[in-house]
């Protein structure tokens, strides 16, 4: 198809769900994208940190190309080899646990919300949430979302969810009643803005949970896998949950979603309570195998902090030139540059120039680079961003 084929096949016969950037991609590799064009882009938002890998990393597509010539799907009343697999690789880099495979981060939500119910047996099902938190499209995981804009369109919604303040343990504390069951969060809010949560609060919330037999949830669906520079964002705080949701970047790009459970409290879910057709395939769990090997063998969690650090730097050398640039917040290779001009323009002038990052609540910028980044790619990145602020005329400080 010409590149007016796809133009017009998108706006006749795709609901117009996203607002799309009129750039067309056809191959990616590592960090790097080419549209059909033949343009090359330097990737630092890769699908909202699905790749955190990378394009078409060499393992995961020989991994996938191994098992797609084997064995593609089964039910899950039957048994596989991958998926065992790779509950117990879940089971030894997080914690004593046993695990729910699905399809994505807002199926894995939804098992989470199904658990917890579950564990409060009809007697306690409420779930605390927070302000700009961003859980997920479902309308379960919409009702958890702590972003009106999100949810106004789809009302009335789930009940049964309380929102509060981020970070303010006394509100929290004020809010839980006899029917709390769970405690949800996002230890970086990414959608919200990249807010970080404090440590002494998440320590506090361990405590209030384990005082009340409230459940303790982590979604580490953008955090999980290496992205803060730590396999689980949850070990820069020292507190295990007792539920961890992850999806996104644990199958190096093809879907699956992830429910943890401790082993204590993981058969809450019995036989016919749920399921997922499509949860755990074997051609989703020999990728993910193949994610945790990649880590692992190439120290990618290392050199998440090393060029973590390292973009930190630039993004605060660039802060201190350009007065347009208020704050610059993160965690390993997950950083938010906040503004005071909208954001949009910024994302798509950089696009012009050939990089790929994000925007959130307005203005706020985000980068997610892959976790094998290099030095020299965020200088050409750090580069162009100075090249756009400069564009924008942002007065220089």
């Amino acid at each position: 198809m010409t590149k007016e084929e796809i133009f017009k096949t998108y706006s006749e016969c795709i609901m117009p769900t996203y607002r799309r950037q009129n750039v067309i991609f056809v191959k990616g590799k590592g960090t790097k994208l080419w549209d059909i064009d033949g343009k090359e882009y330097l990737d630092f938002f890769p699908g909202w940190g699905v790749n955190n890998l990378g394009h078409c990393h060499s393992k995961v597509m020989c991994a996938i190309r191994d098992q797609v010539s084997k064995l593609i799907f089964v039910p899950n009343n039957y048994l596989t080899v991958q998926q065992a697999k790779l509950a117990k690789e879940i089971n030894f880099w997080a914690y004593d646990s046993k695990v729910f495979f699905c399809n994505s981060g807002a199926e894995a939500i939804e098992s989470a919300i199904k658990f917890s119910r579950a564990y409060g047996k009809g007697e306690r099902y409420e779930i605390i949430t927070f302000l700009n938190s961003f859980h997920g499209r479902t309308c379960g995981a919409l009702s958890a979302t702590g972003q009106e804009k999100h949810k106004k369109p789809f009302e009335p919604l789930v009940p049964g969810f309380k929102t509060v303040t981020f970070n303010d343990i006394e509100q929290l504390k004020q809010t839980i009643t006899a029917k709390t069951v769970a405690i949800l969060l996002e230890l970086v809010q990414g959608e919200g803005g990249v807010n970080i949560a404090d440590k002494n609060f998440v320590l506090e919330l361990r405590k209030i949970c384990d005082e009340k037999n409230i459940l303790l949830i982590f979604d580490e669906i953008q955090t999980g896998m290496g992205r803060t520079a730590k396999l689980f964002c949850y070990e820069h705080y020292g507190v295990i949950p007792d539920l961890m949701v992850l999806a996104k970047a644990i199958a190096g790009g093809l879907p699956l979603g992830v429910l943890v459970a401790k082993r204590e409290i993981a058969d809450s879910l019995q036989p016919g309570m749920h399921g997922s057709t499509f949860g755990g395939g074997p051609v989703v769990c020999k990728a993910a195998l193949a994610v945790f090997r990649a880590i692992q063998k190439e120290k990618l969690i290392t050199n998440a902090q090393k060029m973590g650090d390292y973009l930190k730097e630039k993004l605060i050398n660039l802060k201190e030139k350009y007065s347009c640039i208020i704050d610059v917040r993160g965690l390993g290779l997950m950083y938010g540059v906040e503004l005071n001009i909208d954001g949009k323009i910024l994302v798509e002038k950089a696009l012009s120039l050939g990089l790929l990052i994000n925007c959130t609540q307005d203005k706020v910028i985000r980068l997610m680079p892959p976790l094998n980044v290099t030095k020299k790619q965020i200088d050409k990145a750090a580069y162009i961003l100075e090249k756009v602020f400069k564009e924008l005329e942002c007065k220089k400080i």
